[in-house]
C-alpha cells in the first residue's frame, strides 16, 4: 500500500477529528478532547512526542548483531516485535463518526493478528462500544487484550468476565480514564482505585491483569503490591490531565524500582521502530502505539494496518543492527545517549 496515499485517505476519512500531521506530535490537536488531541494546552501529549524525540541512540557498527531477532514473548504469545496497539476506541466521538466502530476495530485486529502483533480493545462512554469490541475480538478467536474503564469494582469485573467469555488472552484496567472528560459529559461514574480495590479486580480473573495509567515510581510499586501482573507507563496520550510530563521522562526512574518484579509496558509518542527501541532501552519491556493505528486504519483498512506493523519491524531491525543489539533482551540503557 502506497503510503502517501494511505495518509491522504486517513485524512479524508477521519472528517477534520485529526490533521494527520506530518509529524503526530498534539501541535495542530492541542484542546481537542473529544477528538484526537491532548488535554487543555496539549501540552502532557506534546511532552510525550518531544522528550521521546529528545533522546539519541548511541551508534555501534563493531559487533556481531547481524540479523538480529525482533521477536518477543510476553503473556504467553510470541509477537513479531514488542509492539502492541493500543485500546483505542470511540470512532463517532473522537475519530469524526464515518466509520462505525465495528468496521474500525475489525480492521485493526484483523491488520494486527496479520502482521504478527496483537490488538488491544477498549471501553468507552458508549456502552456497545465495548460489546461490539469483544464481538469483533471473539470473531478473531479471542486474540487480544481488553481494557475497562474504571468504574466502580463490580461493573469493572462484570465487564472482565465478557472479557473472558470473547477469549481475550489477558485484561487491563486504564486507571487513568478517571479524569477522561468524555466520560464526564456522559455522567459515567469512573473513579481512582486503592490498592485493596486493585487487588479485587485482579484476583477476580486468572488471566494476566494490565494496570494502564502509571506515571510515578511510587505508584508503579503500589501497582506490585496490589499483584498485578503488567504495568502500562502512560499519562493516556495527553487526554485525562494537562502538564504532566512525557512518558520517556518518568519510565528509567519506574524501571530503576520495579524492573524484574513486574511487565513494564508504555505508551506515549510511539510512532516508528526507533522509538520503540528507544523506549526499551528506557526500561519498557514493550510499548503501545495507539494514534498511528487509527491512522492506519482509517486510510488504508487492514491492508493498511498491516502495513504499519511492517514498516515498524523493518525500522526496529535496522535501528537494532546499528545500536548492535542481536535481540530484545540485549537491548538496554547502553542505546541511549
Amino acid at each position: 500500500m502506497d503510503y502517501k496515499e494511505m495518509l491522504k485517505n486517513a485524512r479524508l476519512n477521519l472528517n477534520g477529528s485529526c490533521r494527520v500531521c506530518p509529524s503526530c506530535n498534539g501541535v495542530a490537536c492541542s484542546g481537542e478532547v473529544p477528538g484526537m488531541g491532548g488535554k487543555g494546552t496539549g501540552q502532557a501529549f506534546k511532552a510525550n512526542y518531544d522528550s521521546l524525540s529528545d533522546y539519541k541512540l548511541n551508534m555501534r557498527v563493531i559487533h556481531d548483531a547481524k540479523n538480529p531477532d525482533t521477536s518477543i514473548e510476553l503473556f504467553g504469545k510470541k509477537m513479531d516485535i514488542p509492539v502492541f496497539a493500543a485500546p483505542v476506541s470511540g470512532t463517532t466521538l473522537n475519530m469524526g463518526g464515518k466509520f462505525t466502530e465495528e468496521e474500525y476495530i475489525s480492521w485493526v485486529i484483523g491488520g494486527c493478528l496479520d502482521a504478527g502483533i496483537y490488538p488491544m480493545v477498549g471501553d468507552t462512554a458508549v456502552d456497545s462500544f465495548l460489546i461490539t469490541n469483544l464481538e469483533q475480538l471473539k470473531k478473531f478467536g479471542g486474540e487480544g487484550i481488553a481494557f475497562i474503564k474504571p468504574w466502580e469494582n463490580a461493573n469493572v469485573m462484570k465487564k472482565i468476565k465478557l472479557a473472558e467469555e470473547a477469549g481475550a488472552f489477558a485484561v487491563g484496567m486504564d486507571i487513568d480514564a478517571c479524569g477522561l472528560i468524555t466520560l464526564a459529559l456522559h455522567g459515567k461514574p469512573v473513579m481512582p482505585k486503592n490498592v485493596e480495590e486493585i487487588r479485587e479486580i485482579a484476583e477476580s480473573t486468572k488471566l494476566p491483569f494490565i494496570l494502564k495509567g502509571i506515571m510515578t515510581p511510587d505508584e508503579a510499586e503500589l501497582a506490585v503490591e496490589a499483584g498485578v501482573d503488567a504495568i502500562v507507563v502512560s499519562n493516556h496520550g495527553g487526554r485525562v490531565l494537562d502538564q504532566t510530563p512525557g512518558v520517556a521522562e518518568v519510565l528509567p526512574e519506574i524501571a530503576s524500582r520495579v524492573k524484574g518484579k513486574i511487565t513494564i509496558l508504555a505508551d506515549g509518542g510511539v510512532r516508528s521502530g526507533v522509538d520503540v527501541l528507544k523506549m526499551i532501552g528506557l526500561g519498557a519491556d514493550a510499548v503501545l502505539i495507539g494514534r498511528p493505528f487509527v491512522t492506519a486504519s482509517f486510510g488504508g483498512e487492514r491492508e493498511g494496518v498491516k502495513a504499519y506493523v511492517e514498516a515498524l519491524k523493518g525500522e526496529l531491525k535496522s535501528a537494532m543492527v546499528l545500536t548492535g543489539c542481536k535481540d530484545i533482551k540485549s537491548i538496554d540503557k547502553r542505546v541511549i545517549y
